[in-house]
């Protein structure tokens, strides 16, 4: 039998939650990154994933489908299912009820999901609870519970638990008291009411390094969601976490799940590349946090926004000079540096590459950037295929001398214990942060504690210019001493 176009979409909108939300919301635009996103609640609804972190930046609609299309949805496919929806406080969450209630009556939703019903006001139902609060379904034991932040749970089993924003806003997520209490509220509270075939979903803006996804990933497994078609079975269902970050800005690799190429925003029809950089230029670490997914705190950075800048090079430059250290493995950054020697020791950064690329594209963007500044020595760490790397920029360049080096001392205390030199020495181009923005991020939150930061290409290297630059004065005071003699 031929079905009609309306009942065609109403079966295609029982099978996904991407066809739901079109039938049930027509005038939603889903985006390649609100498919995704919508396509992996998808999974956590049919019970492929059963422990879910996503980490949105703020007003790109993470709420609309985590908190009221994924419980419609739910409850349709599977009315018996008993959901508790958390948030900051109870008003948020009766909120997110009630756009959920609203969304069941109407004629759409009863055309994909004719079955699951709601007490109406003329319907004679008493024992069925229907409030702002609280809802159940009639003919089925399933239904929504609002709760919020400290909120009580007690005698209500949860088969799905959905929490949506647990900070109302920074100066929430920075009290360490609030955090302890938020986090003795999920052990205390939520926990207690989950049984073995529980499903949790939590899903916010991220504030603070030690807020409730960054404690969940301190004390159980959490592995990173890279692929669309990634899941997981078995033991693992019921300990391990998995973690989808959507970037702004893109600036991870780019994988199955996240396609984008560097630099490229995650909703550019609504939060553009130029706003986008405008709010990191604001502050950065709070961009970092907020809208990268990379929270850092700020009394724990080695360097913070503290760099030196200048508007004009000077004239007399006595070198000019690169030091560049290669690409390793996963999201190591290649990472190289033209720079310029002033007559006062300070070391002018003039150009960089900071590139996730491989090697055959970054020796072409390197040599490209030797030549474009007249460079005349380039170092090049040899450590992770370096020399092949500079043997071929070296072709590509041969008016430049190149060599190569292997670096051999620890590096974690080359960097920390050149911290000061960096900061005192080298002097940024103005608006380095619009001009490189990776590299700018990556400076200004490396933190002190090493195994909290992502990536250490940058601190590096320019840890390596100022080892450079100290080592060809020594020499040059040596030769001087021994000429005056």
């Amino acid at each position: 039998m031929l079905l009609s176009k309306r009942q065609a979409a109403a079966e295609l909108a029982r099978r996904s939650l991407c066809d739901f939300a079109r039938v049930c919301q027509p005038a939603i635009r889903l985006t390649p990154f609100h498919r995704t996103y919508y396509n992996t609640l998808d999974r956590f609804a049919h019970g492929q994933i059963r422990r879910l972190i996503v980490s949105v930046p703020p007003q790109h609609g993470k709420s609309l489908g985590s908190s009221v299309l994924l419980p419609a949805y739910l409850l349709g496919i599977a009315p018996q299912t008993r959901i508790a929806l958390a948030s900051y406080n109870l008003r948020l969450a009766s909120r997110f009820n009630r756009r959920v209630q609203r969304l069941m009556s109407e004629p759409a939703y009863r055309d994909v999901f004719p079955a699951t019903r709601l007490k109406t006001s003329s319907a004679k139902q008493p024992n069925v609870i229907r409030t702002s609060d609280e809802f159940e379904l009639i003919g089925a034991p399933g239904g929504l519970l609002s709760v919020g932040r400290e909120g009580a749970l007690t005698g209500n089993p949860v088969d799905v638990f959905i929490l949506d924003d647990l900070y109302k806003d920074a100066a929430e997520a920075n009290s360490p008291l609030i955090r302890d209490h938020a986090w003795e509220w999920y052990n205390a509270v939520v926990k207690t009411r989950l049984h073995n075939d529980s499903r949790e979903l939590i899903v916010f803006t991220r504030w603070h390094e030690d807020d409730l996804i960054g404690r969940i990933a301190a004390h159980e497994p959490v592995l990173e969601l890279t692929a669309s078609s990634e899941s997981y079975n078995g033991k693992t269902q019921a300990e391990q976490w998995l973690h989808l970050n959507f970037e702004a800005v893109k600036q991870s690799p780019p994988t199955p799940s996240d396609p984008r190429k560097p630099g490229e925003a995650l909703w550019p029809e609504r939060h553009g590349i130029r706003l986008l950089e405008q709010k990191r230029r604001l502050d950065p670490l709070l961009f970092e946090t907020m809208y990268q997914g990379h929270p850092a705190v700020r009394e724990g950075l080695l360097y913070g926004d503290n760099f030196k800048t200048y508007d004009r090079l000077p004239e007399d430059t006595v070198r000019r000079a690169n030091y560049t250290d290669t690409a390793d493995t996963g999201e190591d950054y290649l990472c190289s540096v033209c720079y310029e020697v002033g007559r006062d020791g300070i070391v002018y950064i003039t150009d960089a590459v900071y590139s996730p690329l491989g090697m055959e594209e970054t020796e072409i963007l390197v040599a490209d950037m030797l030549l474009r500044n007249g460079t005349v020595a380039a170092r090049i760490e040899s450590n992770n295929g370096g020399r092949g790397f500079a043997r071929e920029v070296a072709k590509r360049c041969r008016e430049v001398r190149v060599e190569w080096f292997h670096q051999s001392h620890n590096k974690e205390a080359r960097i920390l214990s050149n911290a000061p030199a960096v900061l005192n020495r080298i002097a940024m181009p103005a608006g380095w942060q619009i001009r490189w923005h990776v590299l700018y991020g990556d400076l200004v939150t490396f933190r002190r504690l090493f195994r909290a930061n992502r990536r250490d290409d940058a601190p590096d290297v320019l840890t390596g210019i100022i080892e450079t630059e100290s080592e060809t004065a020594s020499r040059k005071n040596i030769r001087a001493v021994g000429f005056s003699r």
